[in-house]
């Protein structure tokens, strides 16, 4: 489990440089719809990354009853960050609660599904990072598309 914490502490990384780069957007930027993308905007896609975490790891996985993050309870790169600092809190929790049980299922409902879905946990923690990673490269795109030059955002060192 050390080992996922320790994957998770890059992703979180990455992320912190992601939101450096977008605090140097215009604040209408981070906000603006663009045609083209499933979720509209910089910060709609933030917050959907959240509400991924907050969803799977504590709704399905932890039997939590968490109330996911909406675009509308963000209004810049800070509630963001705020929100993300939550999720940190909730993978570290997920990954200790299921610390010895990586090959275990968890069984409960889904939305979009009548039947009820079998996931096992090391899934459910592998989908959220890399359903983050996906819109992170959405993000970049979308800032491109607005004018900017986007910063490395990739892993990183940690600590430099």
């Amino acid at each position: 489990m050390i080992a996922l914490k320790r994957q998770y502490d890059l992703v979180k990384n990455s992320r912190e440089l992601l939101f450096g780069f977008c605090e140097k957007l215009d604040p209408e930027d981070y906000i603006k719809e663009l045609d083209g993308f499933g979720w509209g905007s910089i910060r709609n896609l933030h917050t959907h990354v959240a509400e991924c975490y907050q969803s799977w790891l504590a709704n399905f996985g932890l039997k939590e009853n968490t109330r996911v993050a909406e675009p509308r309870m963000v209004s810049n790169v800070q509630d963001i960050r705020n929100i993300f600092s939550d999720v940190d809190s909730l993978v570290y929790r997920f990954l200790d609660t299921y610390a010895d049980k990586l090959d275990m299922n968890v069984k409960g409902p889904v939305p979009w599904q009548k039947e009820d879905e079998e996931l096992p946990v090391l899934w459910l923690f592998t989908h959220t990072i890399t359903h983050e990673f996906h819109h992170k490269g959405q993000i970049v795109s979308m800032a491109r598309q607005l004018g900017y030059v986007p910063d490395d955002t990739d892993l990183g060192i940690p600590g430099t």
